[in-house]
């Protein structure tokens, strides 16, 4: 099984907003939400189904890279990923991973960076709109807090992007 985490893209922080939960993805965002769409499918990457923050910049960064990316996945909005701590999203991987070898998560940091470190020991720098993609030490998705796992690709969407 796996769990993969997708930061949302850079989000435009002069948008005038009226507050964080609705700030828009700034044009570099859409175009790196857009290429890791294409760059997942490209690796084989593709989550069966894709769980997001219900933050305007997460959720658009997840509808992006699925429909530049072709993706078939059902995305699905959980507002607990907004604000989350490690507990709660890998509580929200364990209710909506039931089915699924591969999911994808898409949110925010801290949490990700935090999350990728307890499952995995790895420190990582988890920029806007990277993706760590982590393989599960655990047969079900029930249980997750303690089960661990391997760090198997981090990609971030400079490796990705021409220019």
């Amino acid at each position: 099984m796996n769990l993969m985490l997708l930061r949302h893209g850079k989000s435009d922080w002069d948008a005038g907003s009226p507050d964080d939960h609705s700030r828009p993805l700034a044009p570099r965002g859409v175009r790196s939400a857009r290429r890791m769409g294409e760059a997942l499918r490209d690796l084989g990457l593709v989550p069966e189904l894709v769980v997001s923050s219900s933050a305007t910049r997460a959720r658009s960064t997840a509808e992006l890279a699925r429909l530049e990316g072709g993706w078939d996945s059902r995305l699905v909005l959980d507002e607990r990923l907004y604000g989350a701590s490690v507990f709660d999203t890998l509580s929200v991987a364990e209710e909506h991973g039931t089915g699924h070898e591969r999911i994808m998560l898409v949110g925010h940091e801290p949490t990700w960076s935090l999350t990728v470190h307890h499952v995995t020991g790895a420190n990582v720098a988890m920029r806007t709109a990277t993706c760590a993609d982590m393989e599960l030490n655990a047969v079900s998705w029930s249980g997750l807090m303690n089960a661990g796992g391997q760090l198997i690709t981090l990609l971030q969407p400079r490796h990705f992007l021409e220019g």
